[in-house]
């Protein structure tokens, strides 16, 4: 059985591997490591928010589960530790594609989704910027679906860390080209775009770790030059607090708050 120490050293690992990689192929060129709002998005939002969230989304996971003794079924108990890991991974990016696209496309879902598109530096830390609900709605459901169809804690712990990674991974400042290989796995490359100023067609590239997902279904967006800038038009708030309460201001007509504009 993993312990627990297992994910605080795994994530530290990656993110050491992520800020190297983007050390020695910078996509953009001359970005400070220490920039503005790197305590926002690496301390109050990627550990004290995630900690928290962490000590009340488990525990209403197992209550559900307590509830409905859904687990002792033991749904894929039995399946090899590949398959389940697979079946997982595959599931749970197919719901976040289209969760990820309808918020980009109703405006109260919108409102949790905008505090992660007002980062202006998009790098490996930048996807931790991400409003609680909106944590709350995905983790909840990615951590619950594994605990009722009977996953072991081994698996959970797992695919948590490559959800995690992944994050990082497409959101970091690195100048890869996959060539064909992006087609089907998710990268920086076409993750950035994502988080332009410019959206085309009032959205873009909302998959996660599996591009195919925008091929199939028409949201696919790579050209070979690079994004003018990042973030949303609107001006947002610098600090956490005040991010978190953005969310809940009233509305003044200004949706959607990105232009649709082709570059």
């Amino acid at each position: 059985m993993l312990a627990w120490w297992v994910i605080p050293v795994a994530m530290t690992a990656i993110s050491l591997v992520a800020i190297t990689l983007e050390k020695l192929w910078p996509y953009d060129q001359g970005r400070a490591h220490l920039r503005k709002g790197l305590w926002v998005d690496l301390v109050e939002y990627g550990i004290i928010q995630s900690y928290i969230l962490g000590l009340i989304i488990n525990p209403l996971v197992y209550w559900i589960d307590d509830a409905t003794a859904m687990s002792s079924r033991g749904i894929v108990s039995n399946w090899p530790i590949w398959l389940q890991l697979g079946f997982f991974v595959l599931t749970h990016d197919f719901y976040i594609y289209w969760f990820h696209r309808w918020q980009h496309k109703n405006k109260y879902l919108w409102r949790l989704h905008e505090a992660h598109h007002s980062a202006v530096d998009i790098d490996w830390i930048a996807g931790a910027r991400s409003h609680p609900l909106e944590i709350m709605i995905n983790q909840t459901i990615e951590v619950g679906v594994m605990v009722l169809l009977g996953a072991t804690p081994e698996i959970i712990i797992v695919k948590m860390l490559i959800s995690a990674g992944w994050g990082m991974w497409i959101h970091a400042n690195v100048g890869v080209r996959s060539g064909w290989l992006q087609k089907i796995i998710n990268g920086p490359e076409m993750h950035r775009w994502h988080h332009s100023l410019t959206f085309k067609d009032g959205g873009q590239n909302y998959a996660t770790k599996f591009a195919f997902w925008d091929y199939m279904f028409g949201s696919a967006y790579h050209p070979a030059h690079k994004p003018p800038g990042y973030g949303i038009s609107n001006p947002f708030p610098p600090g956490y607090a005040h991010q978190v309460v953005y969310a809940f201001r009233r509305f003044d007509g200004s949706w959607p708050a990105t232009p649709t504009i082709v570059d």
